[in-house]
């Protein structure tokens, strides 16, 4: 590994289908990413890949013997992340993996751990908190837009009937929504607010059963099983005081209605889905008194980013590499996203408040630069 090189050598592993979004941004947008190769537990999904975007198609067990190789992208299901992981970096090369990190905070933890000791990176999804829409929410609350912040509130939902038909993955252990989706709305709550430090959760699935409702799935209209949590409903009080709430329904539409409000005493902030990277943020006004109307404000300052960035993780990443600092998008975050969700699992099943054992730092803002695109 030469950390003196401008331009980082990465390997994808996994084909599915969120790799064309990343392997289109980090072969043609990152131009401090150089992907030479990429691989899948079926050989020819890799080849069909390859062929694609004029990479090579290989083995994992090639990609991790091939010195030229200095990082990898972990595209595939939660339940094989701990495994690849620890894989790449035993053999020294610098690790980002799609989310969750690992199933559990306990061996994400191990993991952060043998990063430290081999002197590599680890990074993991979601990287979405690095996107216009958050940063700039970030930006309004640190230049004291909204005043001193007082509560927070978190609502979505989505219809796991048609997206466990969708992706199978949903299905397997880490598919749960707060597993596979919280994991987005938490970690832009933590990247704007700071870690949390105690939680109170309901987490249960009312449908242990459920009908396939994805019209293109061969087993349409049949029973599949979903053992996962399917609902949360939680308090979170954070390390700075500040507490709110956090509501996920997936036992509803696939018209995922996304609310995420940030309170304070001289307005409030109104954000988008924190599954994507841009939308409008909303400044919100205090009122003077009962008759002032004021007028919401879309904010822009002017950050890059607004479209579907992912792969933005891994090229933020190298650059921290090259520069010799902490990458945003790191380890510590992600294991402390994984100790909360944990943690309100078992708040649910002991029903009562429960202390976060972990902490991490808020990350630091995005510069508003634009990385220019190789073509």
């Amino acid at each position: 590994m030469n950390t003196g090189r401008k331009i980082m050598n990465v390997a994808v592993v996994g084909c599915g289908a969120i790799s064309d979004i990343y392997l289109e941004n980090m072969i043609y947008r990152f131009d401090n990413l150089n992907v030479i190769a990429c691989c899948a537990n079926h050989l020819e999904h890799a080849k069909e890949k390859a062929e694609k975007y004029g990479i090579l198609a290989c083995t994992y067990e090639e990609i991790l013997a091939d010195p030229s190789i200095d990082m990898v992208v972990i595209l595939t299901p939660a339940p094989t992340h701990e495994v690849l992981i620890r894989q790449a970096l035993e053999v020294g090369k610098h690790v980002y993996t799609e989310k969750t990190m690992t199933l559990s905070a306990k061996t994400a933890n191990a993991l952060q751990e043998l990063a430290l000791a081999q002197n590599l990176f680890l990074g993991s999804a979601p990287d979405t908190f690095l996107g216009a829409a958050l940063q700039t929410a970030k930006k309004a609350i640190d230049n004291g837009l909204i005043g001193e912040v007082t509560s927070f509130d978190i609502c979505a939902n989505r219809d796991l009937d048609y997206l466990a038909g969708l992706s199978q993955f949903l299905c397997m252990p880490g598919g749960g929504i707060c597993y596979d989706y919280s994991v987005y709305h938490l970690t832009a709550l933590i990247s704007l607010l700071g870690p949390v430090d105690s939680v109170s959760a309901i987490v249960r699935n009312l449908a242990p059963e459920r009908i396939n409702t994805f019209p293109d799935s061969p087993t349409y209209g049949k029973p599949i099983s979903y053992p996962n949590e399917s609902q949360v409903f939680s308090i979170l009080k954070l390390e700075n005081g500040i507490a709110g709430t956090l509501s996920i329904n997936g036992d509803s539409t696939i018209q995922d209605q996304a609310h995420f409000m940030i309170y304070g005493k001289k307005g409030i902030l109104k954000l988008t889905d924190p599954n994507t990277f841009g939308g409008n943020v909303i400044y919100l006004p205090a009122q003077k008194d009962f008759e002032d109307h004021p007028t919401p404000q879309i904010l822009n300052y002017g950050f890059s980013y607004g479209e579907n960035s992912r792969g933005l993780g891994p090229s933020e990443m190298a650059d921290a590499i090259f520069e010799k600092r902490e990458n945003r998008a790191n380890a510590e975050l992600a294991v402390h996203v994984l100790d909360v969700i944990d943690h309100m699992v078992e708040s649910s099943e002991k029903g009562a408040f429960v202390q976060v054992t972990s902490t991490c730092k808020r990350p630091e803002p995005m510069p508003s630069y634009v990385r220019r695109n190789l073509f």
